[in-house]
């Protein structure tokens, strides 16, 4: 009879470049000064590959496909509960838990990415949305009352949209520490490196 492996591919080629690229994208645009070329760049590596990671969730193998890992809130909980005792069930890939962090992730960088881009439209008149948001600010000053427009419509409109992208990337940088957190209870827990198994790829078999 053949030998069980002990180790297995979980995590494909394309699951791996983009968590890292994406959580070192990310770090970039956060440290670095809004609206500086390094910054606008990182922001567009982050929601180029959140767009194929979304596509590969429903196309790409076992793993990364969303069906694979997407639960009930209710399984979620009942994930961490057991997590938190050191009875939790141990998953090939994505546990409950870890699965509702990454729609939460991936939910929270689209908006980040979102109101990035609202904001350098805004700021810049630059970026895909520049056009579309020259319109749209034009027609929200206008409607705006009269004594807003005394106080500057147009600059409290901008304000507005630059704490929205600080306050959503700020959250998000929140959910990005939950994660490692989890990461490190759960490869506690389960006795292996989480973190090793998204560099290699590789996991032990159930």
């Amino acid at each position: 009879m053949q030998a069980q492996p002990s180790e297995i591919q979980v995590w494909d080629p394309f699951v791996r470049i983009a968590h890292w690229t994406i959580m070192l994208a990310f770090f970039v645009a956060y440290l670095i000064e809004d609206a500086t070329t390094v910054h606008i760049w990182a922001g567009y590596v982050v929601g180029g590959l959140l767009v194929a990671r979304v596509a590969w969730g429903f196309v790409g193998p076992r793993h990364a496909r969303f069906s694979d890992f997407v639960t009930g809130p209710l399984v979620a909980i009942s994930y961490l509960w057991e997590l938190m005792r050191g009875r939790a069930k141990r998953y090939v890939g994505h546990s409950p838990a870890g699965g509702a962090m990454v729609l939460a992730l991936l939910a929270f960088l689209a908006a980040t990415v979102a109101t990035g881009l609202v904001r350098y439209a805004e700021e810049k008149g630059a970026g895909p949305l520049a056009p579309l948001y020259a319109q749209t600010l034009s027609t929200m000053v206008s409607q705006a009352p009269e004594q807003d427009e005394n106080e500057g419509g147009e600059g409290r409109v901008r304000s507005s949209l630059g704490e929205a992208h600080e306050v959503i990337a700020s959250i998000t940088l929140a959910l990005v520490v939950f994660h490692i957190v989890g990461v490190l209870l759960a490869s506690l827990v389960h006795h292996e490196n989480l973190a090793k198994a998204m560099v290699t790829g590789r996991k032990h078999p159930d």
